[in-house]
Parts: structure tokens; C-alpha cells; sequence
């Protein structure tokens, strides 16, 4: 026994979702037997580009029965029977979610009739209920209305059960071990199946190839199969538009950071809220003035040819310059910590020795010019290398930062003899020093295995 469904909702998420309309046919596989269908009040405004859907708006629902007057109808129709809807897990996640909000734990065995025709009516260019219908000549009436949509449905449900190996399929799909009904309606199982339970990074694309997402997880197959089980807005609605996915190995959680990092600001996937703001950067250098006085200043990194810093946000720019000024007892002034025509006043950095007042040979102040930016150089000039696990047993993953930067990663083959920076440099898939890429390295730095070269 089947109840096919379909509902209108106000389309504020699952959890705000609140139906506006039902339509339920029980379907004994050879005719209807029974019809359940009603407006619902939800209680709540009905947005406006939804009532420019359906037609269904605030007045119409105003005096009709509100979900828990209906529910034990509902209950009641579909009791002993598979629920039955064209992408169910959107309907069976509304319905479900109303019922437990009134204390009923609302449980069926369901079928989707989008995963059903992709399998028994292969090759259609789109599976949306419309589109579906049009190309196998079902009649389609009152369409974005539940008992217009939930009828349609009946019907291509018949044509599905007619067609060959419908049997076997359908026991499949029933089968709780085969996920079927977990996967997202338009993901076949066998892009499911080839994914691995090993660290990397996933693409969710939609029907145009398009990635919607990137992610990065320990085990992929894990990672990818709890997007299908949450059931919060986003998550609904992003896997309700993924139709592939693709994924690359990294061999351990630090590249599989980089690498997803890396791909968000690349491809900038609509469901990737965090990671998405370029951060401008700010680089300290230094340049002489007409009069021979070297000056230490900053500016955004386009702007400076040689950095001898590079920060992600102006307070830490300024705040590093101050330090190096009150060490190495420079001048405020020429250090752009203080903008003034004459000499320098600075409320906190007192140690300038007269370079703006006169009072200090020019060549001795850049001597200490000289000897701050030896010593940011210094601190910049280590070359370090984080060794981790490969993509398979015969590798190594490297992560190089030099200059006190994020360079890369890549893959070298245990077998190979690498000792120089040279010949770490040839495997080394170049990448940015993004803030995000800078962070990931300096939190799991002093957790991972590295060497000095």
C-alpha cells in the first residue's frame, strides 16, 4: 500500500517550514482508494513570492485547519502504507517536523519518485515533476498546487510500477540497507559508492556541474553521507540540488585544510558561508626619502614590491611597526606612526634620538633602519617543511613555508632522495598565502612533524 503525497509550505527552511497545503492519494498499486486533501493555516505570513507561486496567500489559508487538526487524518491515511513523493525527503522532512512539534514521532517507510525515474526512465535531460511529465506525456493540472502535483505523481507512480525491472528496483530502494532513500534525489548511488573512506576534499555540484560546495573530512565516505542524515535549511536545500560529487585524496587533515581552503576562494561555492572574504593584506617595507633618511612604512601588499612583512589587518601592521620603532629606537615620524610636518610627538614612543629635529646623524638612524629590517628579515628567512602522511603508502605530503609563508603543498614518493629546498620545490603545487591558509598552518604547526632546512 502507497499514500503519495505532496504539500505546499511557506518555504522558510524545514524547521520554519510550515505547510499551507496537503494532498494525499492512497494507492493500492492499481487504483486510488482513498483521497485526503486541505488547506492548512500555518500560522505564520505567507511570503509574497510564494503566493506568486502557488496562489495560496494569507486569506485563503485564514479560516482553514491548522496542522494539528488535521494530524490524526494524517496519521490515519498513511498508516501501514510507504510514503510516496516526487524528492520525499523535502515532504517527509516538513511532515515529520510538524508532527514532532506536537509531541508525535511520525515514521514511514518512503519512496522518491525522482530517484525511481531517474532509475526506470533513464536518460531524460530533467527530473523535475514538470519537465517529467511533459517528456512522457502525463497530464499535469493545477501544477504548484498539492492536489495538482500529488495527482501528477499517482500517475507517473503507475507508469514507474508498469516498466520493466520496476519490481526489483523498488524492493531495492525499499531495502534499509541500500540508502536510496538517504542519497539526494538526483545523486545516482554509484557516484555515491566510489567515494572513498579516506582524508581529502569533496565537490557537491548541481545538474549544471556547477560546484555548490567543498568540503574536507578524515573519511570522505563518512563526511558526504552526514550531509544527507542533517536536516537543517541549508543542508536540505543544498543536497536537494546536488546531482555529483567529486573528490581529491590529500592523505592527512592538514593538506585536506589547505586544499579546501584553497578551492572555497577559488571557486567561491554558493552553501560555503565561511572562507569566502578576500582579507586584504598589509606589508611593511622600507624606501628612502630625498633627504637620505630611510623610512619604515606600510601599505596594502599590491602596492609594495618587496615586502619585508606581511600581515591580514592594519591593527596587527601597525601594532608590529610600533614594536620594531621602540626597539630599535626609531623615529616615529619616519616609521608613519605619526603624520606631522615637524618633528615627532608620539604619546607613547619617546625613544627617537633627534633624527627628525636634527639632533641625530642621518647615517647613524639608518644603521638602526638597517639592523630592524636585518632583523625581520631573520625572522622570515627559515625554510621550514611539514612532512605528513601521502594519499597512499608509497608517498609523503609536504607543506613548504618559506620566509615565514604559506608556499604549497605535494606529493614525493618515499622512494625519491630529496635534500635541498630546490628539489622540494619541483613537487610543490604553488598556492596563496591566504589568512585562512596562514592560520590552519600556525595552529597544527607545533602538532605535526617538521624540519629546518
Amino acid at each position: 500500500m502507497y499514500t503519495i503525497i505532496d504539500i505546499e509550505t511557506t518555504g522558510n527552511g524545514i524547521k520554519g517550514n510550515k505547510i499551507t497545503e496537503i494532498a494525499v492519494f492512497k494507492y493500492d498499486g492499481e487504483q486510488i482508494i482513498d483521497e485526503f486533501t486541505s488547506l492548512v493555516n500555518p500560522q505564520c505570513p505567507i511570503p509574497h513570492f510564494i503566493t506568486g507561486l502557488t496562489g495560496i496567500d494569507n486569506q485563503l489559508v485564514q479560516h482553514a485547519p491548522t496542522f494539528p487538526e488535521i494530524a490524526d487524518k494524517v496519521l490515519e491515511v498513511t498508516k501501514d502504507s510507504i510514503f510516496v513523493a516526487h524528492a520525499v525527503n523535502f515532504d517527509y522532512g516538513v511532515i515529520k517536523e510538524e508532527f514532532r512539534q506536537i509531541g508525535v514521532d511520525f515514521t514511514r517507510k518512503k519512496l522518491c519518485t525522482v530517484r525511481l525515474s531517474r532509475k526506470l526512465i533513464p536518460g531524460l535531460q530533467s527530473y523535475s515533476l514538470g519537465k517529467l511529465c511533459s517528456a512522457i506525456n502525463i497530464p499535469l493540472k493545477d501544477r504548484h498546487r498539492a492536489r495538482g502535483d500529488a495527482h501528477a505523481t499517482v500517475l507517473l507512480f503507475q507508469k514507474l510500477l508498469k516498466t520493466p525491472d520496476s519490481e526489483s528496483v523498488f524492493q531495492k530502494f525499499l531495502n534499509a540497507r541500500s540508502q536510496e532513500a538517504t542519497l539526494p534525489p538526483h545523486l545516482s548511488k554509484s557516484v555515491f559508492n566510489k567515494i572513498p573512506q579516506k582524508p581529502g576534499i569533496y565537490y557537491f555540484k548541481n545538474q549544471k556541474g556547477e560546484i555548490i560546495y567543498v568540503g574536507k573530512a578524515i573519511n570522505l565516505k563518512k563526511r558526504v553521507l552526514g550531509h544527507f542524515y542533517d536536516k537543517s535549511t541549508k543542508e536540505t536545500q543544498m543536497c536537494s540540488e546536488t546531482a555529483d560529487i567529486d573528490f581529491k585524496l590529500s592523505g592527512s587533515e592538514l593538506v585536506a585544510l589547505l586544499m579546501e581552503s584553497a578551492e572555497i576562494k577559488k571557486h567561491f561555492p554558493p552553501f560555503n558561508r565561511a572562507q569566502k572574504r578576500i582579507v586584504k593584506q598589509y606589508a611593511i617595507f622600507a624606501y628612502e626619502d630625498r633627504k637620505g633618511i630611510v623610512h619604515l612604512a606600510f601599505n596594502g601588499i599590491k602596492g609594495v614590491p618587496n615586502p619585508l612583512k606581511v600581515f591580514y589587518n592594519q591593527t596587527d601592521c601597525r601594532a608590529y611597526l610600533h614594536e620594531i620603532c621602540k626597539v630599535f629606537a626609531l623615529c616615529p615620524k619616519y616609521c608613519h606612526l605619526q603624520q606631522t610636518n615637524a618633528a615627532c610627538s608620539h604619546h607613547e614612543l619617546t625613544s627617537c634620538d633627534g633624527v627628525c629635529r636634527g639632533d641625530e646623524p642621518i647615517p647613524l638612524y639608518n644603521k638602526k633602519v638597517e639592523a630592524a629590517v636585518a632583523g625581520m628579515k631573520a625572522s622570515q628567512s627559515e625554510v621550514r617543511i611539514i612532512k605528513e602522511k601521502g594519499r597512499n603508502e608509497d608517498e609523503n605530503a609536504v607543506v613548504l613555508i618559506t620566509e615565514g609563508m604559506y608556499r604549497g603543498y605535494g606529493f614525493i614518493d618515499q622512494q625519491l632522495e630529496v635534500s635541498s629546498l630546490t628539489d622540494i620545490e619541483a613537487f610543490i603545487i604553488p598556492q596563496k598565502n591566504t589568512l585562512e591558509a596562514q592560520r590552519i598552518v600556525e595552529s597544527l604547526l607545533p602538532k605535526l612533524e617538521s624540519f629546518v632546512l
